[in-house]
Formats: C-alpha cells, structure tokens, sequence
C-alpha cells in the first residue's frame, strides 16, 4: 500500500522587497475573508487571487497551492497565540495559578474573537496536520506546558508533570473548540474561562498538596 504524502505547504519564495511584501500581506488578507465566508471545503486559489485582486499566476509565485496559504494563516495564528499566552504563562511576577487562570481566558476570548477563522482553519487541519511544521509546533507547545509545569509543580515526578500537561492542552483545546462553536457572546467565553481555570487549577493543588502529605 502506497504511503500517504504530506502536503506540500512550503512557501515558494520569500518576498525580499516592499512591493512583494504587500502583495503577500495582500494575498493572506484575502485569504482569510475567504475562509471566513466560504469555509475550508470552498476556500480556492483561484477565490483568493480573485478576492486579492491578482492573477493566480502571481500568486503561485509565493504559495504552490491552496494548502500552503492555510498553513501560513495557522502558522501565523498560532504565532500570535504562542506569544500572547507565553508573556502570561512565564510571568515570574505571578504564581503559577494566576497565570494559569489568565492563560485560560485570554485563549478562550482569541477562540470567540475569531470564531469563524478558528472553525475554518480546524476543518482545514487534516489537509496538513501530518507535515514536519504542524509536528513541530505541537513539540513547541508541549516543550511550553511542561516547562510551566516544573515550576507549578516541582514535587511531582517527571512523568506525571508531562501527564499533566497533556490533560491541560487537551482541556483548554477540546473547550477552546466548543466556544468558539457555542459561545454567544463575550461574557459566555469568559464565564467558560473562568469554568475551566478554576477546574485546571484545583487539579493541579490537589496533585501537589497529595505529593507534599507523602
């Protein structure tokens, strides 16, 4: 049986000068009204050089399909993401609790924000989820949670400190999903925020208060 083959979602050049620049910018501002508005199963190159106002010829000049300008619009929201939630996470001025609660709800107001682009890019997930990017992220993000969980909970062993960050991603994401779904407005985010940092933070007290009684 003939192995899958990863998508190729490299970009094809890097824009060296300004006017190249702008075209690029052109092109992702484009890119992301037509994946709010069509969805991941409509979203073409040929939709998006229409809606930029530029030929498909140039814009292949910079992405090589339509796989390509999905993952550079998630690399970039992830980008985005990464850091706002690391400046949060890795603030020494705030125990680990209160960065964790913050950590929670600033991700969970960037999910309803930009509800319909969360939702297009997930539908589009499968086109490149098995490339080398999207596996280093995840390793980016996992390297992330168990960094701040050392300092969260010093007492706890190794392998159950990286349990633990598992079953914090996989909470705050699978919740993350659901609000950018379900949630009406602002305050039903933040009440869903508040839900679950309080949850995520008792877990981690009762794991460190059982390590501390042993």
């Amino acid at each position: 049986m003939k192995a899958r083959q990863a998508p190729v979602i490299s970009v094809r050049k890097r824009p060296r000068q300004a006017r190249s620049a702008r075209l690029v910018a052109y092109i992702l501002e484009a890119a992301v009204r037509v994946l709010a508005r069509e969805g991941a199963q409509k979203f073409t190159t040929a939709r998006v050089a229409e809606a930029a106002g530029v030929s498909v010829g140039s814009l292949y000049q910079y992405f090589p399909n339509k796989e390509a300008i999905l993952f550079r619009l998630q690399t970039d929201e992830w980008d985005q993401t990464s850091a706002l939630l690391e400046s949060i996470l890795f603030n020494s001025d705030e125990p680990p609790p209160d960065r964790l609660r913050s950590t929670v709800r600033v991700f969970f107001q960037s999910e309803w924000e930009e509800a319909s682009l969360r939702t297009a890019l997930g539908d589009a997930a499968p086109l490149y989820r098995d490339a080398p990017e999207a596996r280093k992220h995840k390793k980016t993000v996992t390297r992330q949670a168990l960094t701040f969980m050392e300092e969260a909970l010093p007492e706890v062993p190794a392998n159950e400190r990286a349990f633990v960050a598992g079953v914090v991603m996989a909470t705050m994401s699978a919740i993350g999903k659901r609000v950018s779904g379900e949630a009406r407005s602002k305050s039903e985010a933040d009440a869903w925020a508040l839900a679950i940092g309080e949850m995520l933070c008792a877990y981690l007290q009762r794991l460190a208060e059982r390590k501390r009684s042993h």
